[in-house]
């Protein structure tokens, strides 16, 4: 039986042969690990970039953290060649190379010397050490913490610089395009409220990439796991600039469609003042030919609507497309309205005219009746005749009088043509 050591029993010469295969596994796959993560664009990024806030501050841990991991490395190789060379040295070696070799495989023969060791690997009351004694298994598990965060740190660097960057260059070309097309039609700054918005929004994409490339960690969220970018920043910049290019297309819409549109609304309104000129001149002529009391008044044309459409003219020509965007889409909803109200009021007024021209009409309508039925001769129908006649072809007429004068007549021929034979009606 071997005699136990300070590492425990004293290994034996094939436990030190696996020992050694294994650990020559372990330290090809830590210095490709390692090779890999000195060769990572993130690392090389972090390194010469000008850092600030979250990410100056992880990354001065993490490269402290890096060359500990260094320094622990170059120990683990020292020891790995140094148990190496003592297994070389014979076929079958000496209880004294056995003893070293525990210590240096199993027990904490492992040296570390140099820089102070980082925040994580020191004890909870004792001071950071420039010289400890380690096992292999320990150089290991500080290693495998180190090269975690460090990995995570420049991982998630390269992502965020990888993400959003580029993406916000796209972003802030096409800010530029759309803030070109808004001053082309008079949406800037002060003069319109979209003018501000674009250059407030200019001003949030330039700092907004500064910050991803100086800050990356700022914008890495970790959880869930694996994590990702933050792009919210980024997808609400991108929603303002919808917001603000449909409010220029609109304006263009105004724009190209505003000639047309005016020319509409002069037609419009140039329609109501006829009708209501129209509506004045019937009005005098209802007064003049129709006995009646309650015929209603024409009002004058509007002249506020004229106004407001001097001012759309106005806008027009000095370019204020979004001022006059909500000027045309009243203006327009109430010239139709002063359209309507012209054309009811010249109904209005001519009523009393469609009702005589009725009855008129239907006298006319019965006096043919009376012709068709050989009662033209009638004393009794050709007195209510001529008086229906002069009371609807006077002036100013008696609509009633008439109205109940053309009844009677109607009723006389009802009753006379019952009480002939039928071999009377022709």
């Amino acid at each position: 039986m071997a005699v136990a050591g300070p590492s425990g029993p004293v290994m034996g010469r094939e436990d030190v042969d696996r020992a050694l295969a294994r650990l020559a596994t372990e330290h090809e796959a830590i210095e490709s690990s390692l090779l890999s993560l000195q060769d990572h664009s993130g690392r090389r990024l972090l390194e010469g970039a000008e850092l600030t806030g979250v990410t100056k501050e992880r990354w001065a841990e993490t490269d402290a953290a890096v060359t500990a991991l260094w320094t622990h490395f170059e120990a683990y190789t020292d020891a790995l060649t140094t148990a190496r060379e003592i297994r070389a040295r014979r076929r079958w070696p000496t209880q004294t190379e056995l003893r070293r070799l525990t210590e240096l495989l199993r027990g904490e023969g492992v040296s570390v010397t140099g820089a102070a060791v980082p925040d994580a690997a020191r004890s909870l009351t004792g001071p950071a050490k420039l010289t400890e004694q380690l096992s292999l298994d320990q150089l290991l598990t500080r290693m495998n913490g180190w090269y975690d965060q460090a990995m995570e740190t420049v991982a998630a660097a390269d992502s965020v610089w990888s993400a959003l960057p580029a993406r916000i260059d796209l972003l802030a070309a096409e800010t530029q395009r759309v803030r070109s097309l808004a001053h082309s039609v008079g949406v800037r700054p002060g003069a319109h409220p979209s003018g501000d918005e674009i250059e407030d929004l200019v001003a949030e994409l330039t700092e907004l990439r500064a910050q991803t490339v100086s800050d990356p960690l700022a914008f890495w969220r970790a959880r869930p796991a694996p994590g990702r970018p933050d792009t919210s920043r980024y997808e609400t910049a991108g929603r303002r600039l919808d917001d603000i290019r449909r409010e220029v297309e609109a304006v263009m819409h105004v724009r190209d469609d505003a000639e047309h549109r005016l020319s509409r609304l002069r037609d419009v309104l140039s329609r109501a003042d006829r009708t209501l000129t129209e509506a004045r001149s019937a009005r005098v002529e209802v007064l003049s030919k129709i006995l009646a009391s309650d015929v209603p008044a024409v009002s004058g044309p509007a002249s506020a609507l004229h106004e407001q459409l001097a001012a759309a003219e106005d806008f027009t020509r000095s370019a204020q497309w979004h001022r006059l965007s909500p000027l045309l889409d009243s203006l327009e909803e109430h010239a139709d309205d002063e359209l309507l109200r012209a054309r009811e009021s010249l109904t209005a007024v001519t009523a009393p005219l469609a009702v005589r021209a009725e009855l008129r009409g239907r006298l006319d309508a019965y006096r043919a009746k009376v012709a068709r039925l050989g009662m033209a001769e009638d004393p009794l129908l050709i007195e209510r005749y001529d008086q229906a006649r002069r009371l609807l072809w006077s002036a100013p007429c008696d609509l009633a009088a008439a109205e109940r004068t053309v009844q009677r007549y109607q009723q006389a021929v009802a009753e006379l043509g019952t009480q002939r034979p039928p071999q009377d009606r022709r």
